[in-house]
């Protein structure tokens, strides 16, 4: 079968299943609407035909959408948003196109190539940086694991060992990116020189997974370090970005989209969330869509169904909503570093973060849900006592030490009963 049968079949799958979870919801659940399965009220929402007129208009129809595909969690949504046809159900005609990293998917959307988009913290930087029309109404992939892995046999326990290394150790990353930045932090407050304790060698994942001779240890994000501890088995953690770093990744739409059809911008962030949902309720049909990409030829499929729920459903689906305040906050430590080291132009602060960011449309979404805006990411523990602009931080809910999904719905999280899974739900 080819991969265009596969799609066509997995959505008169996704149809089919509508049509008896529409039939079921009416035939008595409680809900206020008839809710399909994983729990996105029913009917769609349709997209008027003035705004499809406006993007054909603009050439803009299809909307062309732009995604990483090797980057674990963010992977998931836009291939469930893609192959489940979420945005058709909705009206809306678009193309997903895979990347292989950050800088590029910008390079199609500053030049209107691409209208929507993911990203991670630091390629989305760039994006304010350059005062790149661009909107954030979706988090994605909250806390990937980045990681310090070292061999099995090396003596180093945790990143102070390299602390007076003679010569210096030799650490392979990734330049300009994530993980860099996470490694400098925890260099700088662990009290590790770079440059003189250790020094920096660019390189690709691709080379880490295979932990090269001369190397001392690779910093690395998901799914590079699960793959190296789990599967190849040729390196353990000493040290991880959660004290120093709360990373998030956008998903993002560029501003004429939100100031000319708003309600095309809801209809991504509503089939954000029911791709969010759809995952919750089918990880390993999710997993079996992501094998079928081939960007993804080379994961196993137990790796793609471990990330999917380790990114996709280890948090409440809570942690979708982008909060500005928060977000901005936890930036601003990168925006610093970042200035400082003339990788950015300009010394950007919370505030710039937030004012690229579009809450309202996730807002809407929870309320067709039923669901209340929490007041914090909920991998937060209630009595967190950390401040998102000063690392290090106090321990929160990480891959690393939370095994079991966090229960949802629970007290407080519904305003409005909501059904999910077969089962009913009241405020």
């Amino acid at each position: 079968m080819t991969r265009s049968q596969q799609c066509s079949a997995a959505r008169r799958r996704f149809l089919a299943g509508s049509t008896a979870a529409v039939a079921l919801g009416m035939a008595g659940l409680r809900a206020s609407a008839a809710s399909l399965e994983w729990g996105w009220p029913t009917p769609h929402e349709k997209v008027s035909e003035a705004s499809i007129a406006w993007l054909k208009q603009k050439g803009w129809w299809p909307l062309q959408v732009a995604f990483q595909a090797p980057w674990s969690g963010q992977n998931t949504v836009n291939i469930v948003m893609d192959r489940m046809g979420l945005l058709t159900q909705r009206g809306v005609e678009a193309k997903w196109a895979a990347f292989a990293s950050g800088p590029a998917i910008n390079e199609v959307l500053i030049s209107g190539r691409f209208q929507a988009g993911s990203g991670g913290n630091f390629p989305f930087t760039t994006l304010v940086d350059r005062r790149i029309p661009v909107k954030a109404i979706a988090i994605e992939s909250p806390n990937l694991l980045h990681a310090l892995v070292v061999p099995n046999d090396s003596p180093i326990k945790s990143i102070k060992d390299l602390k007076g290394q003679s010569p210096p150790a030799t650490i392979g990353l990734v330049t300009g990116s994530s993980a860099e930045f996470y490694f400098q932090m925890s260099a700088q407050i662990n009290g590790v020189e770079i440059g003189k304790d250790v020094i920096l060698k660019n390189m690709p994942p691709g080379e880490q997974m295979a932990m090269p001779r001369g190397i001392t240890g690779v910093v690395a994000w998901d799914p590079t370090p699960t793959m190296m501890v789990e599967e190849r088995k040729n390196g353990r953690i000493v040290d991880s970005i959660f004290p120093y770093n709360i990373y998030e990744g956008q998903f993002y739409l560029r501003s004429e989209l939100i100031e000319n059809v708003p309600d095309v911008a809801q209809a991504f962030s509503d089939a954000f969330a029911e791709a969010t949902l759809w995952t919750r309720l089918n990880p390993e049909k999710a997993a079996a869509l992501m094998a079928e990409d081939p960007n993804l030829k080379n994961y196993s499929r137990e790796l793609l169904l471990q990330q999917v729920k380790a990114y996709n459903n280890l948090y409440k689906p809570t942690h979708i909503y982008p909060h500005a305040e928060f977000y901005g906050k936890v930036n601003e430590p990168i925006f610093k570093w970042l200035h400082q080291s003339k990788r950015i132009t300009r010394p950007l602060v919370a505030a710039d973060f937030a004012a690229a960011v579009d809450e309202r449309f996730m807002r809407k979404t929870f309320d067709k849900l039923g669901w209340a805006v929490p007041k914090q990411p909920p991998f937060l523990p209630a009595d967190w006592s950390g401040k998102p602009e000063q690392p290090p931080y106090p321990s929160y809910y990480n891959v690393l030490n939370t095994k079991e999904a966090q229960p949802f719905p629970e007290p407080g999280d519904l305003v409005k009963p909501w059904a999910f899974g077969g089962a009913n739900h009241q405020p």
